[in-house]
């Protein structure tokens, strides 16, 4: 029954020549018109941490290690001793130098008392004026032999005291390549260890040309553009945000070719010690976006590594490429090109609207 029911209404609608009809009137969507507005965005970089002084220790004599006084990771005070270097031979040369000094200062008495000698010779005419210019050269030697003398024993004091390497300045320990017993000398070219100052700590990172190139636009040189530098927030690794603010120090004057960027450093406080040198982080660093356009990633799709948005124009949804800067929320872009203030765009599900169709504001 039910097959001949619609086999009737089939012959009927044939026969009054009448199709099925699909409304299709305006859809509603929600609507945004743009606007201009200042906008903050917290820009990240890649960056290295490295101590305010990074101080390689190495030694200046040659000899075995007779005494290591640190571990690694030890909090040192300037001029505190680290290592001692086997002082026997070095002792020795400073007893001998000295032992050469005084000498010297013997031969320097004698050939004074020999010229005051002949000098009165020589006014009794017993002696000639030969014999007496020699013995003032002989004194000149003496004099001279008793210079080299005392330099040399400088030196082996100079020597002895290398023996004992102390921190140049507060810091860090860091690795301990060497031990008690181990031979060493100037040739080491990483040295016993490195004392990191890690009072304030550089942090190293990039930024692209154009980024610097806007700073300087607006200031009239990189001294001032780096005054007006936000503050800097720093994220370790792992995630976990760094409780001291930092503030940008330097940048370099020279572009990278290879990556177009210009580094930059930035300092940061580090009395806790919290900071490693060597280690690594992300800057973060607030750019202020002047007259700014923002819209939400939503009322965009993508074709082909190209960006749309549907601006609607006379009722109509009609496509349009902009250009867009990423930002770290995920969720908006920022439009350097395509839109205006005024236009409107659907905000919401842009993938699923067909160019041209009838847009009305949805209640």
């Amino acid at each position: 029954m039910k097959k001949l029911l619609f086999l009737c209404a089939v012959i009927l609608s044939a026969c009054t020549g009448r199709q099925p009809q699909i409304e299709e009137g305006a859809k509603e969507y929600e609507l945004l018109t743009v606007e201009t507005k200042n906008h903050t965005v917290d820009a990240e970089y890649a960056a290295q941490i490295r101590g305010a002084q990074d101080i390689r220790i190495i030694p200046r004599v040659d000899g075995y290690l007779q005494a290591v006084n640190v571990k690694e990771g030890d909090q040192v005070k300037k001029g505190q001793l680290l290592f001692v270097i086997d002082q026997v031979a070095y002792r020795a040369a400073v007893k001998t130098a000295s032992a050469g000094v005084q000498q010297a200062v013997a031969q320097v008495a004698k050939a004074q008392q020999d010229l005051e000698g002949k000098t009165m010779l020589r006014e009794r005419q017993v002696v000639s004026d030969f014999d007496l210019n020699q013995t003032r050269r002989d004194l000149d030697v003496a004099k001279a032999n008793l210079e080299a003398a005392r330099a040399q024993l400088e030196a082996a004091r100079n020597n002895l005291s290398f023996t004992e390497l102390r921190s140049p300045s507060d810091g860090v320990i860091g690795r301990l390549p060497y031990r008690k017993g181990d031979y060493v000398g100037p040739s080491i070219q990483d040295g016993l260890t490195v004392v990191s100052d890690n009072k304030q700590m550089f942090v190293y990172f990039s930024m692209t040309e154009s980024r610097v190139m806007d700073y300087l636009a607006e200031y009239s040189s990189m001294q001032e553009a780096i005054s007006h530098m936000p503050e800097l927030s720093l994220a370790l690794a792992g995630g976990k945000m760094y409780d001291k603010k930092g503030f940008v120090e330097s940048v370099s004057g020279i572009v990278d070719d290879q990556t177009g960027s210009v580094s930059v450093r930035a300092i940061f406080p580090n009395a806790s010690s919290r900071l490693l040198s060597g280690g690594t982080a992300r800057v973060v660093m607030p750019q202020v976006h002047k007259d700014a356009i923002v819209i939400p990633q939503e009322a965009t799709y993508e074709i082909q590594d190209k960006v749309y948005v549907y601006k609607v124009i006379n009722g109509k949804a009609s496509s349009t490429i902009i250009d867009v800067e990423r930002l770290h929320d995920g969720t908006h872009f920022i439009v350097n090109k395509g839109l205006k203030k005024g236009d409107v765009i659907i905000a919401k599900g842009a993938g699923l609207v067909r160019e041209g169709a009838e847009v009305k504001t949805k209640k």
